[in-house]
């Protein structure tokens, strides 16, 4: 554990958003420990300090007694309060991308490898809280949400873990912060445009279609009156994006391209928003599609590596 200098150790940004990020596992102790009393601990101490006011005014050894009693729960309830979070260890885990205005969710381990049980522990993200137990040598993972607005990397920030048991007398709480990120891909655009005319998808490869046979598949086309029955491209219908024809010419390739340049939009999220619907409808359809964005060109494929990564490629899009 890195020490800390004065100054960073008497910083109030310690009690509120922790120290610096980490990628390792944080353990608690008394240097990421904070405890001040509750509302109901402050009741509890005037309750106290009036007693003693009476028992002085009146004399009376019973009030004393009943004061000093109370006052001693009060002090020993700091280091029990203490003890709930003493020991444990925290860890981030791996988080899977989201789609924008999807919760992210932060996946975040939990060790309690002490022999004491840990009641009523809360975990806190944001406006996200989720409350836990741990029994004696167990571990438990919980998931943070976060909204998301905006494509690209989306940092967790600062969790706490904190407790008040075991009467409530005392908040112990503990914030902390991981090297925590979720990739979110930029929101499907909700309008079901048709997918892009083969011909022009062929021109962005630099050639010319070839002429149309019936031996090879060529690509696909929106439906037109009068095509081939056998020609329609079922897994799309089936799939509810649309009616299309099946092209066929000398090249054997059942693909699409899919391309920033040529995609409708009056901005570069409304383009990316489309071509990420584009991306989602091709490979449910099980369409082989290629892919091209300033600075990248990905040859037609499809499955699951192709399609994550044209998706992280839509996410980290930048303008020069």
């Amino acid at each position: 554990m890195s020490t800390l200098t004065l100054k960073e150790r008497f910083s109030l940004s310690r009690f509120s958003i922790g120290e610096k990020a980490t990628d390792k596992p944080v353990t608690l102790n008394q240097r990421r420990i904070f405890i001040l009393p509750t509302d109901r601990g402050l009741g509890f101490a005037i309750l106290i300090a009036l007693l003693l006011l009476i028992a002085f005014v009146y004399n009376n050894n019973l009030a004393y007694l009943l004061a000093f009693l109370l006052a001693s729960i009060f002090f020993i309830t700091i280091l029990h309060s203490y003890r709930s979070l003493s020991g444990l260890v925290l860890r981030s885990g791996q988080s899977k991308p989201v789609f924008s205005g999807q919760a992210a969710g932060f996946n975040i381990h939990i060790d309690n490898s002490t022999n004491k049980e840990r009641l009523q522990l809360k975990i806190s993200l944001l406006q996200t809280t989720e409350t836990i137990s741990l029994s004696a040598h167990n571990q438990a993972q919980v998931v943070l949400h976060s909204a998301t607005d905006n494509r690209g990397w989306q940092k967790a920030g600062t969790l706490t873990i904190s407790s008040t048991y075991p009467l409530g007398l005392f908040r112990a709480w503990s914030p902390l912060r991981f090297n925590l990120n979720v990739l979110v891909y930029p929101k499907p655009a909700n309008t079901e445009l048709p997918f892009p005319e083969t011909p022009a998808s062929q021109s962005e490869q630099g050639t010319a279609p070839a002429h149309k046979g019936n031996d090879d598949f060529f690509g696909l086309q929106s439906y037109q009156p009068g095509d081939a029955i056998k020609h329609i491209h079922w897994k799309s219908y089936a799939k509810g994006l649309g009616v299309f024809s099946k092209q066929y010419d000398g090249e054997s390739s059942d693909q699409i391209w899919l391309n920033y340049i040529q995609t409708p939009g009056h901005g570069i999220e409304e383009r990316l928003s489309q071509l990420c619907r584009w991306l989602i409808d091709a490979e449910q359809a099980g369409i082989s599609y290629g892919f091209s964005i300033p600075g990248l060109k990905l040859e037609p494929a499809n499955g699951q590596h192709h399609y994550q990564k044209c998706l992280e490629a839509l996410a980290l899009f930048e303008t020069s």
